[in-house]
């Protein structure tokens, strides 16, 4: 089996490491981590490079521990923020957990015969600590000299808004987590973006002024798009990995949308597929761009790999639909991410159901008027839910509301309007 470093190299997911010397190291199975912050109850699509990390590290034997921040997340990371962050109430940490508990199910192996994934919550032994304690069993291993001299705390410290004392001592949490995980579970490997390195290094440092024994520190690239955009943002909004969040249709569609600079470069950090894999879909993206075979792969492989089997027959099925594929299966949200950006109208249920299809495409404003709807369904040109609609007696059953609030009106092959229902169903 390959030396889990070569994989991550190969595959553009390593940046640095603490020591020369951890290829070596790795060779061994080991114990390796890496942290979580509950900002949100859902991890985003930029958070698979991490998730992916570990799975990797799983697949070449290592036993990984997802660690995540019941404590650390009441502070908040300050590592590549302009401004401190919103502190979160206890309450708002555990929804926020469970949800992210549920992400990291997904992707990790906790029935492995050999190195069963695990999830700590490191609340479990910050949360014991009083001020006074932690100041002398943790704080005085610290020097104020490497802190002020980290790249993040300096670029705080000279912007307008500063650093609060309570974000400066974000390092020592993090740092103390690798040192009680090493105790507990022989840790020897901590994985991070490059902006975690100052948190990745208090805790080697830690570790070794405290235990004489040396741990590890594994850094990845920060992934962005070949115009600079941070991985996992579309149009100013964030992927999530949550369904409810971010529906798979548009999981997918965010994937598909790949430019050709960067979708081989994503195929490598995204995706399982092995380089002689990739290496024919490049060929596919300098031969044939317009085919677009290889963003369908990756589209179509981390959707499957985040949403499941089912998950992505949900977002082929909307991406049909556009093209005139049937609804069924579909949901009223599913529709609604589909149609987001298309005409929509709100209309009663008396105004629908069992009224005339061509009173209510006039209603919805696909027609100008219902003689305009009588003609264009004369002619073979309107469809309800991507049915043609048969004749102009033809009226709107209530089985023709996706989850009795949603119906699909369409005129030719492109002009969609979305229906929703008011009032009880």
């Amino acid at each position: 089996m390959k030396n889990v470093l070569d994989i991550l190299k190969e595959r553009g997911l390593f940046e640095d490491c603490t020591n020369p010397e951890v290829g070596e190291v790795l060779s061994k199975p080991g114990v390796v981590y890496a942290g979580f912050d509950p900002t949100s109850d859902s991890l985003q699509a930029g958070n698979l490079v991490t998730i992916l990390v570990l799975s990797h590290f799983q697949r070449c034997g290592h036993r990984v521990v997802a660690l995540v921040g019941g404590a650390t997340g009441m502070i908040g990371d300050p590592s590549g923020k302009t401004s401190e962050r919103t502190l979160l109430t206890p309450e708002q940490v555990e929804k926020n957990l469970e949800g992210i508990r549920e992400n990291l199910s997904r992707f990790l192996d906790f029935a492995h015969p050999t190195a069963p994934a695990q999830i700590l919550n490191n609340h479990d032994w910050l949360g014991g600590f009083t001020f006074l304690d932690f100041l002398r069993d943790v704080g005085k291993h610290f020097r104020m000299g490497t802190m002020l001299g980290r790249e993040s705390v300096r670029a705080r410290l000279a912007s307008e808004s500063g650093m609060s004392f309570t974000e400066f001592s974000y390092a020592l949490l993090q740092g103390y987590d690798f040192l009680h995980l090493f105790d507990s579970e022989g840790c020897r490997f901590q994985v991070g973006g490059s902006d975690q390195w100052g948190n990745i290094t208090a805790g080697t440092e830690l570790v070794r002024k405290l235990r004489s024994e040396e741990v590890y520190g594994i850094t990845t690239p920060l992934v962005c798009d070949s115009a600079g955009q941070k991985f996992g943002k579309s149009e100013g909004n964030a992927v999530y990995l949550d369904p409810r969040k971010t529906s798979p249709y548009d999981f997918y569609q965010f994937f598909f949308r790949t430019t050709d600079a960067d979708v081989v470069r994503f195929l490598k950090i995204f995706t399982f597929l092995t380089i002689d894999a990739i290496a024919e879909l490049e060929q596919t993206v300098r031969e044939a761009p317009e085919k677009r075979e290889a963003q369908r792969r990756l589209a179509e492989d981390v959707t499957r790999t985040v949403h499941g089997e089912a998950g992505l027959q949900v977002a082929l099925r909307a991406s049909e639909v556009l093209f005139g594929g049937s609804i069924e299966g579909l949901s009223a949200a599913d529709l609604a991410a589909i149609f987001a950006d298309v005409p929509s109208v709100e209309l009663t249920r008396g105004d629908v159901v069992g009224s005339p299809a061509i009173d209510v495409a006039a209603a919805a404003g696909l027609c100008q008027s219902k003689g305009a709807a009588r003609r264009l369904v004369q002619s073979g040109g309107l469809y309800l839910n991507n049915v043609r609609v048969a004749g102009i007696e033809t009226t709107v059953q209530p089985d023709d509301l996706v989850d009795g609030e949603v119906a699909v009106l369409r005129s030719g092959k492109k002009n969609f309007h979305l229906v929703k229902v008011l009032g009880d169903a």
